[in-house]
């Protein structure tokens, strides 16, 4: 039986997700060996935190004048050094190991390996500029500000489901490690990350969640049969394709 958590919990598992999945200087909190699999629900937190973090820098960045496109690229760069390129890093393994090995085993080394190969720089390269288009493309800050909000959470959102209903590839490795997610957990995140999509407004969120479920259900069956399941890089690489798809869904909404 899951135990909802307490409100002192539920605060304990968005500082674990603040601390997992961004870079920022967060005070030592005891977690009380609390795992990240039963706090995976909070990521969408995280994921608005970079999506405000981004924001700020493209509003200051237009109050000094800066054109869209360069006010853009800082945002962006803002959100990568926010999270350290964690997703990127997990993105461009999975490009690789999944495009250069021939089988499972030789996937999973490849994505193991700290190297960025062809495969890997061409998905990271296509993930930037997919982002920088949209984001320089927007007439107002406000747009911007709402297209993050909704890209950051609702991306973070799938992380639970995608754990709980794929096995992990590999014994060990970070998606190991986090442990098993529940269903009662995946949900939280995936409602929350729901919630975030109508920073698009109401027909852009069903947009965005058809999408979303749509590149869901294929990515996992992807990994599915590449893998055999999920590990730690797949979690980015989904994370990256999710922001992508709803910010691609926000250029229209919001435009």
């Amino acid at each position: 039986m899951t135990v909802v958590p307490s409100p002192r919990q539920a605060l304990d598992d968005i500082a674990l997700c603040l601390v997992f999945f961004t870079r920022l200087p967060l005070p030592v909190v005891d977690f009380r060996d609390r795992s990240l699999a039963a706090a995976i629900w909070a990521a969408p937190v995280a994921g608005l935190a970079v999506a405000l973090i981004g924001a700020l820098v493209y509003a200051v960045g237009t109050w000094l004048g800066l054109a869209a496109g360069p006010a853009a690229a800082l945002t962006l760069a803002a959100t990568l050094l926010a999270t350290g390129c964690l997703h990127e890093d997990g993105f461009s393994d999975v490009a690789d190991g999944f495009g250069g090995g021939k089988t499972r085993d030789k996937k999973l080394e490849i994505m193991r390996d700290s190297r960025i190969g062809a495969f890997g720089a061409c998905a990271l390269g296509i993930s930037l500029l997919m982002r920088w288009s949209v984001l320089s493309e927007f007439a107002s800050p406000v747009y911007v500000f709402l297209a993050l909000i909704a890209a950051h959470a609702a991306s973070r959102g799938l992380f639970g489901a995608f754990m709980h209903l794929l096995p992990a590839a590999r014994s060990d490795g970070l998606s190991a490690d986090a442990g098993m997610v529940s269903a009662e957990t995946a949900i939280a995140g995936a409602v929350l990350g729901a919630v975030a999509l109508l920073a698009l407004g109401f027909g852009g969120a069903v947009a965005a969640l058809i999408l979303l479920g749509l590149l869901f259900a294929a990515f996992r069956e992807l990994c599915r049969n590449q893998i055999g399941g999920q590990t730690g890089d797949t979690v980015g690489a989904l994370q990256q394709l999710g922001e992508i798809a709803v910010l691609l869904v926000a250029s229209v909404c919001l435009s």
